[in-house]
């Protein structure tokens, strides 16, 4: 019972929302770049929003069941296929034994999550699921899917809400709960929000200007660690040497070439470059739906204003969970 890889793609691996509590022994978080597509993806087939997931990055996978099973498919617009046919995204639907399901060319958006109704078969490492492609642990021999891989999958019969999500899409005239409104992908100049990092005075206020009103592109050396901008050269005041201290999930940080680094998931700990700015948390996931040649520009916010905005966001996820719930004892 599981999925057999068959083409596996730019890159997939097997991705959780991280690997939290050992980056004083210098082990980074990992995890999913696009977190709330990956919890939408696992609360649609009744999951645990914990449970791992593929994260596939742009096109050119090919998966086939080697079970009936049920999924759902969030994230970026690949158009996604099923022997030929249209699949649905954002809502959970049954796939037959044998069925192979594509991935072409992308519409919108950059990854793409499947979450499978019992969660992949994995053991944990460190308490997590996600691949760390550079310390080679996690996820399906700690590196990203190659053609011929089979992943096993759980058995869904313990989870009640998996299984009444079954029975109830195997009824003919069922409707399947869409949670479209959670996607992200979109290709416009995207506005990120952030506060003010430790050294965000560094830049006077003709620099504070370019950060916020510029439009920054998403250079092509960007990858799961960091996402490099494209945009006018920022001044600090002075030029002065850190000591490396500790990074987050979004800090900005601003090289001596002048071109700030967002950094994500596959981050380092710490980071001697000064951190002008700390995305919201609520707009991180945004970077994971971005690909290069994508703009962005900067709106900063409170850190009330950002807290707000992330209550506001999870409220929303709590209220699909109780949709989902019910869904499954109708």
């Amino acid at each position: 019972m599981g999925i057999e890889v068959i083409r596996a793609g730019m890159l997939t691996t097997i991705q959780d929302l991280g690997r939290y509590g050992y980056q004083k022994f210098g082990l980074n978080n990992n995890g999913a770049m696009d977190e709330g597509a990956a919890r939408v993806a696992n609360i649609l087939v009744g999951n645990d929003e914990h449970k791992a997931v593929l994260e596939l990055t742009l096109a050119g996978t090919s998966l086939k069941m080697t079970a009936d099973h049920l999924i759902a498919i969030c994230g970026g617009d690949m158009s996604a296929t099923m022997n030929g046919q249209l699949v649905p995204m954002w809502q959970p639907f049954i796939v037959n034994k044998d069925s192979v399901i594509n991935f072409s060319q992308y519409k919108s958006g950059c990854r793409v999550y499947i979450a499978i109704a019992g969660g992949i078969k994995i053991q944990a490492v460190l308490h997590s699921y996600s691949t760390n492609m550079r310390a080679s642990i996690g996820g399906y021999e700690g590196r990203a899917l190659r053609n011929g891989d089979i992943i096993e999958v759980c058995d869904m019969s313990n989870q009640s809400c998996s299984v009444g999500l079954w029975q109830k899409l195997r009824q003919i005239d069922s409707k399947a709960f869409n949670a479209q409104h959670f996607g992200i992908a979109h290709e416009e100049n995207v506005p990120i929000r952030f506060i003010a990092g430790p050294e965000y005075n560094l830049l006077d206020e003709e620099n504070k200007r370019k950060f916020t009103e510029s439009k920054w592109v998403i250079d092509s050396q960007s990858d799961r660690m960091g996402y490099r901008l494209q945009g006018p050269s920022l001044n600090m005041i002075q030029k002065q040497e850190l000591i490396s201290e500790g990074v987050v999930h979004g800090t900005v940080q601003l090289p001596a070439n002048g071109q700030p680094i967002v950094l994500l998931a596959d981050r380092q700990t710490t980071g001697g470059y000064p951190r002008v700015a700390v995305v919201a948390s609520v707009d991180i996931p945004m970077f994971g739906q971005l690909k290069p040649g994508s703009a962005i520009t900067f709106v900063e916010v409170t850190i009330e204003e950002a807290e707000q905005l992330l209550f506001d966001s999870e409220q929303d996820m709590k209220r699909l969970k109780i949709a989902i719930q019910l869904k499954s004892k109708q």
